[in-house]
């Protein structure tokens, strides 16, 4: 797999979309494709309300990180726009952190992260340049206490990374020393 945004390939050097981005993310891994099944769950959890399917997705994600561990401190939710989450009701990836913060036995920082301004849903965007140019200086870190932790960011999908990848940058602005993402699934 690509050592930085996880998608899976023949060899151990950065993807061809790595080698030529100066992320602020340390890295990204998913045990899950975005197919199938699991893309049903997760549709479920975000658009259908079935918020009870957040606890046996944070149990993968732990089941995850038992084999595969990610250096952590905090665990940070990806935030959603605030008129997303009168529409929706909820945060989907704020109900997988916090199940996945009482399994792992980590703290979570639901108020880390801001989206700054309001944009056009990632899954509506094109290509790799549009997703991160969509999502560029969307966040803002809230929390002072990130200062010098390492942070573990949560969502449901990863596609390009962008979205993860923004939010890392407003974490290490603020001082967080490593930031890696950990989404349920991901896009190929």
């Amino acid at each position: 797999m690509c050592p930085r945004c996880g998608l899976p390939q023949s060899h151990t050097r950065l993807c061809t979309n790595c080698a030529e981005w100066q992320a602020a993310i340390d890295g990204i891994r998913s045990p899950y494709q975005f197919a199938g099944t699991m893309r049903e769950a997760i549709h479920q959890l975000k658009y259908r309300n079935i918020r009870i399917l957040a606890a046996p997705l944070a149990e993968m994600l732990q089941d995850y990180l038992k084999n595969e561990p990610l250096p952590a401190e905090v665990i940070v939710p990806v935030p959603l726009h605030p008129q997303r989450l009168r529409e929706r009701g909820y945060n989907q990836a704020q109900l997988l952190a916090q199940k996945l913060g009482r399994l792992a036995g980590l703290p979570i920082m639901d108020n880390g992260l801001s989206r700054a301004h309001y944009t056009v849903p990632q899954a509506r965007t094109g290509n790799i340049a549009e997703r991160r140019s969509n999502v560029s200086g969307a966040f803002r870190c809230l929390n002072d206490k990130i200062n010098g932790r390492t942070v573990l960011l949560i969502d449901d999908v990863a596609t390009t990374g962008a979205t993860l990848n923004a939010c890392a940058a407003a974490l290490k602005a603020a001082g967080a020393v490593s930031v890696w993402g950990l989404a349920v699934a991901r896009e190929i």
